[in-house]
């Protein structure tokens, strides 16, 4: 297979904003993608730095045999002619705006006394669609609000002005209950029935304000003419649509057509949320999951899925809130990116939507696929501590002592982010006399990584220190001892506020509380302390017990040490009969020791 020659290729693109395609060596089209400048966008892609890439893109690279480009006058041109020609074509490189599912309508049907109602199909008939809604329940109060306020008639009935006039229909149990006023018998008149169906588009497309400023001018005429059966009934239609305003107004309603859209993402997905403002009520609200395919950024997955959004519910909004300045330029739309009032409210509250709906589906996506959480956990660790690499094998130190005596050091070992109980160690603490906390740390880790090397067995990507500054510049200097200093990243944690320590760094790093890099470093500090209390109680108990052992007449320091090896344990001792410490005194020594316990 012959390679490509980007340097040829690049010589014919122009530096002018576009479209270009990358094409395989098959003849088939793998990605599509919009520039500002054509030449210099295209020539990114075969930086010698490829390494800046991340798998997928450099695969990419690797397949291109042909590239072709269409020009267009402006970036905002770019951007809608790109999503066409993905729509179109769907490259296997390109993201995918996943829905999950369709989504309804609602329907005003293209016909003589046109019937409202709901569907999941747009069939291009003539007829108008309001939507797609993502709360199903948003659109049934929308559709119960509708029923309640207009008589609309439900049945499928030809209506004709020539059926009508010829009788050909009867009135229903729809009639006669107050729900439709019969136009099929030319009891209602088709100009009131479209002034309802009007009133009807007004509301669905969030100017609910227009309407019931009509609906008391009605009011307040028939109330001046007498005719107060007309003005009850404005009147309840009106209790019904302040009633639903009520419900419906987020913000101020001087905030008018505008959209709203925030992302949440991590390595391997994005996820986008929409919010239609109407006069200050939010009419549509959806969100959609993007698989990320090349690494793209959160800039241009929120300009793809913002386009997606406004074609799919017909958005004309000339002002668009958005979480941060976007690379996109068009004169004809103003980015907000509000920093207070109730455009930052708004935004709040889509972010807040897109975070809820991430949380939840990468719940779902952990619950079939166990290895994802553990994937995610490690790259929130790897960005939150800045390390250099994935925290795969995370080792913790703490050290226990009892009045200078008895001190002991424990390590215990994480891999993946979860408890290795079979790796754990403890240290009895040979070069420390009284209680040098320093010094315990300073051997301990000293011994456990000189051990590591001379095993050739493969260091940790971060070693946790249980204490401050002190303790830290402690285990540093056994690092630098043994030349690793460079090789491992060591930090330590202080109890008191939860503060992270880096070597040769004198402010902490402080983490959120609730975020999971510091419950496993939390997980790891307790573990660490309950190895190291279980483990110094033991000597602490061995300690106390020989130190008795010693006093009874004829045990002396050897035959205690006999007793602690053959036994284990002080419980054992004190639980063994006598013919099983026969196996390790004399019976001079088993009646004594059998005494004195009974004595005590």
């Amino acid at each position: 297979m012959s390679s490509f020659d980007h340097k040829t290729a690049l010589t014919t693109i122009p530096h002018k904003p576009g479209v270009y395609q990358y094409w395989d060596a098959d003849g088939k089209l793998m990605y599509i993608g919009k520039a500002k400048d054509l030449r210099n966008r295209v020539g990114s892609y075969f930086n010698s730095d490829r390494n800046q890439f991340n798998g997928k893109t450099r695969v990419l690279v690797s397949k291109i045999r042909k590239i072709t480009f269409t020009i267009v006058d402006t970036e905002i041109d770019a951007w809608l002619l790109e999503n066409s020609l993905i729509k179109k074509h769907q490259p296997k490189f390109n993201i995918n705006l996943k829905d999950d599912k369709t989504y309804p309508w609602i329907i005003v049907k293209n016909e003589n006394f046109p019937r409202i109602y709901w569907t999941r199909k747009v069939i291009k008939d003539g007829s108008t669609y309001f939507g797609p809604y993502g709360s199903i329940g948003m659109m049934h109060t929308i559709l119960d609000l509708i029923k309640e306020t207009y008589p609309l008639r439900t049945c499928n009935l030809p209506l004709t002005e020539k059926n009508i006039d010829e009788g050909k229909f009867k009135v229903c149990l729809e009639y006669q209950i107050g729900n439709c006023k019969g136009p099929c018998q030319n009891y209602q008149t088709e100009a009131d029935y479209n002034k309802n169906i009007g009133e009807i588009k007004e509301i669905l497309n969030g100017k609910i304000g227009n309407v019931i400023r009509d609906v008391k001018a009605v009011i307040k005429s028939a109330s001046e003419n007498l005719n107060f059966e007309l003005a009850h009934q404005y009147a309840r239609r009106l209790e019904v649509l302040e009633k639903y305003q009520s419900k419906s107004t987020v913000v101020n309603s001087a905030i008018t057509n505008v959209d709203v859209v925030s992302i949440a993402s991590d390595e391997r997905y994005a996820f986008v949320n929409y919010l239609k403002v109407m006069n200050g009520t939010i009419i549509q609200t959806q969100t959609i999951e993007v698989k990320k395919q090349l690494d793209e950024s959160d800039d241009e997955i929120l300009t793809l899925a913002m386009l997606e959004f406004r074609t799919k519910f017909n958005s004309t909004s000339k002002e668009i809130i958005v979480p941060f300045e976007l690379s996109l330029e068009d004169e004809s739309l103003k980015f907000t990116v509000p920093k207070l009032g109730e455009k930052k409210k708004l935004l709040e509250l889509s972010q807040k939507n897109v975070l809820f709906f991430k949380k939840e589906k990468l719940n779902q996506y952990e619950k079939l696929n166990p290895d994802l959480r553990t994937d995610r956990i490690l790259t929130t660790m790897q960005k939150d501590l800045r390390l250099t690499q994935l925290p795969k094998h995370i080792e913790c130190f703490d050290n226990s002592n009892f009045q200078g005596k008895y001190p002991v050091s424990a390590i215990v070992v994480f891999r993946d982010a979860k408890p290795s109980k079979k790796d754990y160690r403890h240290f009895n603490v040979k070069t420390v006399e009284g209680p040098n906390d320093f010094a315990t740390m300073e051997e301990a880790v000293f011994r456990r990584y000189r051990r590591m090397l001379d095993e050739n067995q493969s260091l940790p990507q971060l070693i946790i220190i249980d204490g401050g500054k002190g303790q830290l510049s402690s285990a540093v200097k056994s690092l630098k001892l043994l030349g690793i200093e460079n090789k491992v990243t060591v930090i330590g944690i202080a109890k008191r506020l939860e503060e992270l320590f880096y070597p040769g760094d004198s402010f902490p790093l402080y983490l959120d509380k609730k975020s999971e890099t510091l419950k496993v470093i939390q997980q790891l500090r307790d573990e660490a302390h309950r190895f190291g209390i279980t483990f110094h109680r033991k000597k602490r108990d061995q300690g106390t017990l020989k130190t008795e052992l010693e006093q009874i007449e004829g045990i002396g320091k050897t035959t205690a040490d006999k007793l602690l090896t053959h036994f284990k344990s002080v419980k054992k001792i004190k639980e063994a009969t006598e013919k099983e410490l026969s196996a390790v005194l004399n019976k001079k020594q088993v009646i004594a020791l059998l005494t004195h316990f009974n004595e005590v």
